[in-house]
């Protein structure tokens, strides 16, 4: 059955169990069965220990190279009852952490130290808020809760992800990006405010609310910390308000406007037919596109793309494409980035034309609905929801086309005969266009004029296949950033890794053999106002992991 979670609410007050109101009105609000549930019956927090039977679910996430034994999980209702867990938390002097979505690639939520794990699942209404005239995100909805809402509610959007099950607490902290964003920006450029949970230099627990027009400065500067600072370093955030900078008027106004119709493209190339000079054509040629086609508000400044460089063994490569179907000459611009494609890996087949866009022999595309679209494209490939698989992942800012020694290097890594997972492989995605309007330290996400994002991973099930793909992995990483210490250090070239990509071999010497921290990776200049923000906000450092922001 549909989950419904959006509402109109007046003066701020959340009709429901789930944001943290009063009144109960089914079928909003929503027990951890599905069923609706009184006012009466949400006031305390879930707990569920090693006894019962809900615990194997969740003590662990998407990634199952990682699990926990907490003595408990907690999943609050209210933030009332977030204050209280972290308080009793503290109190003990129990190590704990927060659970949005479940897609943590590293060990910073499901890890041997944890004994108080929080799960925000149950925190999951969308609503708009008419005390702050921004639509509110409980911090336990998934990107698709969100999508759902917002389109069906008010026929707004946020520039999120593609995979829908992501939670947007880990999701919007470190940045969000998407399908929409070289159109619409980062998912972080439409926050307006969030709710924290924050413990002070005496150990108390209490909720704030940070906005980023806050008359006070320490507010706005722990809602700035909060536009891709990244999980876990200053507080459990229990809400989300969304509304675009500048805008003003009805609800529907507040937010980008999802598109009426997207064109849907899907592109594959048998391995069997790629050469190496046409893999290098093609990386070269996607690069150099989106390094050309930049300029935002204009309709090539707005199509996005994922390219999707599979291991050899896996049978194939791909691509995905997605273009707002109203844009001017959408079609043609469509048409000739993909006809670019197939020749620059010298693949030549019939034509056919089918709702305005040219289709061959290896690209299909599709007119749809955006929900609709965006729902596909979210499943089409099974391992990105699967919770039962193991991975491995790192990451790579590129500020250019990709320099023909990373080329070789990725060639040789994805031709390789070492037999590592079929779910193994390199994935390029769109940056730019409107997200590079915004100045890098306008938000805590620094790499703002970067054209493209890149993705070493590697998904498998069985752990006695760990070391075989993790290898792999470091591997490939550490061979095409070879001539900078083995990482993306910030350059004319490269500009370091994304936060909510985590890779721990960042702070290893033996994998990070260049100069450059960590935290300086991911966070470049924008790093020691988050430390300051982290003293100020949680001096005690209650809230950590082995990449969180460190205290000054």
């Amino acid at each position: 059955m549909k989950r419904r979670r959006f509402m109109e609410l007046g003066s701020g007050i959340a009709f429901t169990a789930a944001a943290g109101g009063g009144l109960a009105t089914a079928p909003y609000a929503r027990a951890a069965a599905g069923t609706p549930v009184s006012a009466k019956a949400a006031t305390a927090a879930v707990a569920v220990t090693p006894a019962d039977g809900r615990y194997p679910d969740l003590i662990s996430g998407n990634n199952q190279r990682w699990t926990s034994s907490p003595d408990k999980v907690v999943l609050p209702r209210t933030t009332a009852e977030v204050v209280a867990a972290v308080q009793e938390a503290v109190t003990a002097g129990k190590r704990l952490s927060v659970c949005g979505g479940g897609h943590c690639f590293e060990d910073f939520v499901f890890n041997a130290d944890i004994k108080v794990n929080i799960n925000m699942g149950l925190m999951n209404a969308v609503s708009f808020d008419s005390s702050l005239n921004a639509f509110k995100v409980g911090a336990g909805c998934t990107l698709l809760d969100v999508y759902e809402a917002l389109y069906e509610g008010w026929g707004v959007t946020i520039p999120g992800g593609i995979c829908h099950s992501v939670g947007v607490g880990g999701h919007v902290t470190g940045g969000g990006y998407g399908n929409l964003s070289r159109q619409y920006g980062l998912t972080v450029d439409h926050l307006h405010a969030v709710e924290v949970v924050v413990v002070d230099a005496n150990g108390t627990a209490r909720s704030v609310v940070a906005a980023r027009d806050s008359a006070d400065a320490a507010l706005r500067d722990l809602f700035w910390a909060h536009t891709g600072g990244g999980g876990g370093s200053f507080g459990v955030i229990t809400a989300f308000w969304f509304r675009t900078p500048g805008a003003s008027g009805p609800a529907g106004n507040l937010l980008p406007k999802a598109p009426s119709k997207i064109f849907l493209t899907l592109a594959g190339w048998p391995w069997e037919k790629v050469t190496q000079d046409g893999f290098g054509r093609l990386v070269d040629y996607w690069g150099t596109w989106f390094e050309q086609h930049n300029t935002p508000g204009t309709t090539a400044g707005s199509l996005y793309s994922w390219l999707m460089l599979n291991h050899r063994d896996s049978g194939s490569m791909g691509a995905v494409v997605q273009l707002d179907a109203s844009l001017p000459d959408a079609a043609s611009v469509l048409s000739d980035f993909l006809a670019g494609m197939d020749d620059a890996l010298g693949l030549h087949s019939a034509t056919t034309r089918h709702d305005g866009v040219l289709d061959t022999a290896y690209t299909t595309t599709r007119l749809q609905p955006w929900l609709r679209g965006t729902k596909y494209i979210g499943a089409i490939s099974p391992t990105q929801l699967d919770p039962t698989t193991r991975g491995c992942h790192k990451s790579a800012h590129l500020r250019t086309r990709t320099p023909q020694r990373q080329i070789d290097a990725m060639y040789a890594h994805l031709t390789s005969t070492d037999k590592p997972s079929t779910m193994t492989g390199i994935v390029l995605s769109a940056s730019g266009g409107r997200i590079a309007s915004v100045a890098p330290t306008a938000t805590a996400v620094a790499q703002r004029d970067a054209i493209m994002k890149v993705n070493f991973e590697s998904r498998w099930y069985d752990k006695a296949d760990d070391a075989k793909n993790v290898g792999w992995i470091r591997g490939a990483f550490g061979s095409v950033y070879g001539d900078t210490g083995g990482v993306p250090v910030p350059n004319d070239v490269t500009d370091g890794c994304y936060i909510n990509y985590p890779d721990g071999d960042l702070s290893d010497p033996a994998f990070n053999t260049s100069s450059v921290a960590w935290h300086d990776l991911y966070w470049k200049q924008n790093y020691a106002r988050l430390q300051q923000v982290k003293k100020a906000w949680d001096p005690g450092d209650v809230f950590h992991h082995r990449q969180s922001v460190r205290l000054p």
